[in-house]
Parts: C-alpha cells; sequence; structure tokens
C-alpha cells in the first residue's frame, strides 16, 4: 500500500483526511460515543496548541522580526487581501450559502508555520524572517479570525458575546501561552522529538474532521452538498491561490524586497492553515455546520501544498542554476587577471 501510494505521488495524510470523512459519512459518532469523540477532540487541540508553544523560539522571533516591513506587508495580504477575496467568493451566483460561508472562513485564517518555513527553506528564502511571520501569523488569528468571523459572518452581535473569547482562550489560548512560558522546561524534549507534535497535529485535526463531519453527516450533509458543488470548491481554491500569489509577486517587486524576502511572503502570504482553520470552525460554529464549513480549508490545504512543493523546487533550482553562474563568472574573471597579470 505504502509503495502505491508514492508511485502515484499521494499524500498520506490527505488519504487519512479523506479517510476520516468516508468513516464519518458511514459511521458517525452518535450519543456517549459522540460526546466521547467531542472530549477527546477537545484534549488533542489544546495539547496541540501546548506543543505548538513550547516550540515557539523567542530567539528564532527575535531574529526575524527585524523584517517589520516584510511581516506588515505579509500580514496585510493574509488578513486583508484575502478577506475581501473572500467577501467576493461567497456573493458568487449559486453559491450555497454553508459553503459560501465556508469559503470566506478560509479567507479569514492565519498562514501555516511548518510548511511555510520549509517550503521557504527549500526555495533558498530567508528562513528566520519565515519563522517570525509564520508565528506572529499564527498568534494574530488566534484574536484576528473570531473577531473577523464575528464581523463578517456570524454577525456584530455574536462579538459582544463572552462565549466564543473564553472558548478560544481556554482550549487554545491559555494552552499556547503555558507551552510557551514552560518553553525553558521541556523545549529540549519538544526540539528532540520533532514528529511527537507532528503526530499530536495531525491526529488532533483527524479527530475534529470525524467529529465534525459525523455531525454534519447526522445533519444530511450530503444531501445538501452537490458534487457540482465541490467541483466548483476546487476550481474557487485554484483561482484564489492564484490571484493571491501573482498579486504578492508584483507587490514584493514593487516594495523593493530581495529574493529571499519575495519568498518569505509568497509562502507566508498565501497559505492558510488547516491546524488552526479546524479548531477554530469547532469553536465558532454549531457542530452541524462545521462540515460543510471547513471542506473549503481542506481542499485549499491540500492544493496550496502541491502548488508550494512545485514553486519551492523551481525556485531552489533557479537560485543553483544563479550561484553556478555567478561562480562561473568569478573565475573567469580570475583567469583573465591572471592572464593579464602574465
Amino acid at each position: 500500500m505504502q509503495s502505491l501510494v508514492k508511485r502515484l505521488n499521494l499524500d498520506p495524510y490527505m488519504l487519512a483526511l479523506v479517510s476520516m470523512v468516508v468513516l464519518a459519512s458511514l459511521v458517525p459518532a452518535e450519543g456517549i460515543w459522540a460526546a466521547i469523540a467531542d472530549r477527546a477532540t477537545d484534549v488533542a487541540i489544546a495539547l496541540l496548541f501546548f506543543l505548538h508553544g513550547a516550540k515557539l523560539s523567542r530567539e528564532a522571533v527575535l531574529a526575524g522580526a527585524k523584517a517589520w516591513k516584510l511581516h506588515a506587508a505579509t500580514m496585510a495580504v493574509t488578513f486583508g487581501l484575502f478577506p475581501l477575496l473572500g467577501l467576493a467568493l461567497r456573493a458568487f451566483p449559486g453559491m450555497d450559502a454553508n459553503l459560501g460561508t465556508g469559503l470566506l472562513f478560509l479567507t479569514l485564517l492565519p498562514s501555516t508555520v511548518q510548511s511555510s518555513i520549509a517550503f521557504t527553506a527549500i526555495a533558498g528564502g530567508n528562513v528566520a524572517a519565515a519563522v517570525c511571520g509564520a508565528s506572529f501569523s499564527n498568534l494574530a488569528g488566534i484574536f484576528l479570525t473570531p473577531l473577523m468571523t464575528a464581523l463578517l459572518i456570524t454577525g456584530k452581535s455574536q462579538a459582544l458575546s463572552a462565549d466564543p473569547v473564553i472558548a478560544i482562550a481556554s482550549q487554545l489560548l491559555l494552552p499556547f501561552l503555558a507551552g510557551h512560558l514552560l518553553r525553558p522546561v521541556i523545549g529540549g524534549f519538544v526540539t528532540r522529538h520533532k514528529k511527537l507534535v507532528g503526530y499530536v497535529d495531525r491526529g488532533s485535526i483527524l479527530l475534529v474532521v470525524y467529529t465534525a463531519f459525523g455531525a454534519a453527516v447526522l445533519d444530511g450533509l450530503w444531501h445538501k452538498v452537490s458534487i457540482g458543488e465541490l467541483a466548483l470548491i476546487v476550481v474557487i481554491a485554484l483561482v484564489l491561490l492564484f490571484v493571491v500569489m501573482v498579486t504578492i509577486g508584483f507587490l514584493g517587486r514593487a516594495l523593493g524586497f530581495s529574493r529571499e524576502d519575495r519568498i518569505v511572503m509568497l509562502f507566508c502570504g498565501s497559505k492558510k492553515s488547516l491546524a488552526s482553520g479546524v479548531p477554530l470552525a469547532g469553536v465558532l460554529f454549531p457542530p452541524a455546520q462545521v462540515g460543510v464549513i471547513i471542506l473549503p480549508v481542506m481542499f485549499f490545504h491540500q492544493i496550496q501544498l502541491m502548488v508550494c512543493a512545485v514553486l519551492a523546487r523551481r525556485f531552489a533550482a533557479q537560485g543553483e542554476a544563479a550561484g553556478r553562474a555567478e561562480a562561473a563568472s568569478a573565475t573567469q574573471v580570475g583567469s583573465q587577471g591572471s592572464d593579464a597579470a602574465a
């Protein structure tokens, strides 16, 4: 099975997500099992944010924080350009109301952390700035995503309610802060066991997807969403990513950023976090609505990974070619100097 996945170039994690959707569609958790699954999901998400807090390095933040102009431009794309495009997408003719809400919610999410940094490193970008920018985006998302969700989706009256704030603080923010404060004690352990964070990261999302889709299936999800609407989500996700990436390219050059910083802006500014989006959706929306809302997030997540993987390899090849050209030019100049001296 593993060899087949490798030959077909399939993402095992995406296959796991699809498997959770299928399992939830066939065997949704009901009754006492639903309560147990919900509690396990809450614990997994809290542990996830705790570990991410412990993993965040203050040194890396301080090193990358100097590029404030780059971070401001990236945040403007993440929490400015994206939401404007999301508002336009929600008004798409014939769009199901819940799917339109999911597309708008997608645009309100922060950037990814691990993949943004990894792709920046592969492409030869400013890794320190990527660490800082992606971390800032996720920290800001804990506050900005619920606020914009209240203003643009659930209504201004929702913003006055303390329930979402308390839920986010207790389930996401407090574990994150606790993990970061304990970094001097457990930071070394977390760094040595990076796979542990990965397992908790992916496992918590799989649990949320199962419980969310199970609740949505019991509420008649697959009677509300058609194959045509799913195909439409894929097309819209591709167009959305293309528009944002092209805009970032123009903006990065207009602001005079170096190649390394433009790479950071591209990979940090064009991405949306499934790891943050799924837990936030579970906190901000009714259980039966979450399954539909996270569909666009899941599709966009996979598309962005595939596109960014191709771009990162292309940038890396371009960087290597430029390095070889510079080395050859330096050798030629040195040779000419030697001939002249002779």
